[in-house]
Formats: structure tokens, C-alpha cells, sequence
């Protein structure tokens, strides 16, 4: 049986998300579970999240999901923005609600790249590095 639509295609916010995300080499769009999921060989970025028990809240639907290193968790984690997501959480994924206040988009970019970097082959991660 396949996922319901999660996401809204006019969406402002996901289309800046969208934006960014596909702007990283080799990146790519699919609609999985419901959700638009940007990735590589490995997803690197969500767009809308799940509250677990809870699957019909919109509370996170307009959020990001990403996986930040290991040594930024702890103290995303503690900025009210940021929330564990149903799902992707155990496996110490993070996600950014987008509609707590305006999203500051070069934080936004910064946590996809480090999302990206986590995922990506060495060869798109090179790539990315040769661009700058």
C-alpha cells in the first residue's frame, strides 16, 4: 500500500529546500514514505517529519531532517528549533521545525552539507570541496 502524500508541491518552504539540497553534487529527489527525500547513494536530507504515535500531526511537516556529526547532536539538540523525529531519531538523525520563526537559510544549508558529507561517496564529497 503506498504512503499518502505528506507535502504540499507549492510549498515555499520546500521548494528552498529543495533548492539547497539539489544544488550538492550528485544529489537527487525522491518521494519515499510519503515525504521528498534529497540523497545521493544514501538520503541526506527529509523534507517534513513524523510524530511517532502520532502519524496524521502536522506538527513537523514542514521541518528538515538531517544527520549532523556526532559532536554537534548534543547541543542542537538543546535549541527549542531543533526536535529527535520519529523514525530517523534512533539512528541519530535530527530534525529543524521551519515554522518556528524565519528560517535562517545559510544555517539551513550549513546543517544539509553536514548531512551531505555524513552520507555522500569521497569522490561527491571532493566535488563539493573542489567547488569552493
Amino acid at each position: 500500500m503506498a504512503h499518502p502524500v505528506r507535502f504540499d508541491d507549492d510549498d515555499a518552504l520546500l521548494r528552498r529546500v529543495r533548492e539547497l539540497a539539489l544544488g550538492f553534487p550528485g544529489a537527487a529527489e525522491k518521494v519515499s514514505h510519503g515525504r521528498p527525500q534529497f540523497f545521493t547513494t544514501k538520503t541526506f536530507a527529509v523534507y517534513g517529519a513524523t510524530v511517532k504515535g502520532d502519524h496524521h500531526s502536522s506538527r513537523w511537516a514542514r521541518s528538515l531532517q538531517f544527520l549532523p556529526d556526532p559532536d554537534e547532536h548534543d547541543a542542537l539538540v538543546g535549541d527549542t528549533r531543533f526536535f529527535v523525529p520519529a523514525y530517523w531519531g534512533p539512528a541519530g538523525w535530527l530534525g529543524l521545525d521551519l515554522t518556528v520563526a524565519e528560517p535562517d537559510w545559510d544555517e539551513v544549508r550549513e546543517l544539509i552539507d553536514m548531512s551531505y558529507r555524513r552520507t555522500a561517496t569521497r569522490r561527491l564529497v571532493a566535488e563539493l570541496d573542489a567547488r569552493s
